[in-house]
């Protein structure tokens, strides 16, 4: 398995691709950790124009949220697979590593607004007060195609 860092010109095009792919995917998986276990969540995340950010909501009283309270480290596996054998060579695979953060009050009317075009049928989730609205401020992306064909892409 080789990988290979994006830059420039290539780096890009590979988020335009990767903007367009997170606009087609409305779920991903969150993982998180305490201590020494890993933990993995459903949830459903959007994403700034920049890809800086990935946006996303979740009750205050969940083992993810205190995951992240106490570790705001995380991974997100964003795909597109079928649950085929073909899955395998033609799906592709996205690994978001970065730290979470509480979106602040001077962003929040944008983020919201980000986050509700993309899952409107949330709102009433999302305003609520059990339920904290967070980003996750992009390290890296790793995308897998073909298997075994991987780019990084530092942000």
């Amino acid at each position: 398995m080789n990988s290979r860092e994006k830059t420039g010109l290539e780096k890009e095009e590979c988020l335009r691709k990767l903007k367009n792919f997170f606009e087609l995917q409305p779920l991903a998986v969150l993982a998180t950790q305490d201590g020494n276990a890993p933990y993995a969540s459903l949830i459903s995340f959007a994403s700034n124009e920049k890809l800086t950010y990935l946006l996303f909501a979740t009750p205050k009283a969940t083992r993810k949220y205190s995951n992240m309270q106490a570790n705001p480290a995380v991974a997100l596996l964003i795909d597109n697979r079928k649950n085929t054998k073909e899955d395998i060579q033609e799906a592709t695979t996205v690994t978001v590593l970065g730290r979470v953060e509480q979106v602040e009050s001077f962003e929040y009317s944008i983020m919201e607004k980000t986050y509700l075009m993309k899952h409107p049928y949330l709102a009433d989730f999302l305003h609520s007060p059990e339920t904290a609205f967070l980003k996750i401020r992009v390290e890296k992306y790793i995308v897998v195609t073909h298997f075994q064909r991987v780019v990084e892409i530092s942000v």
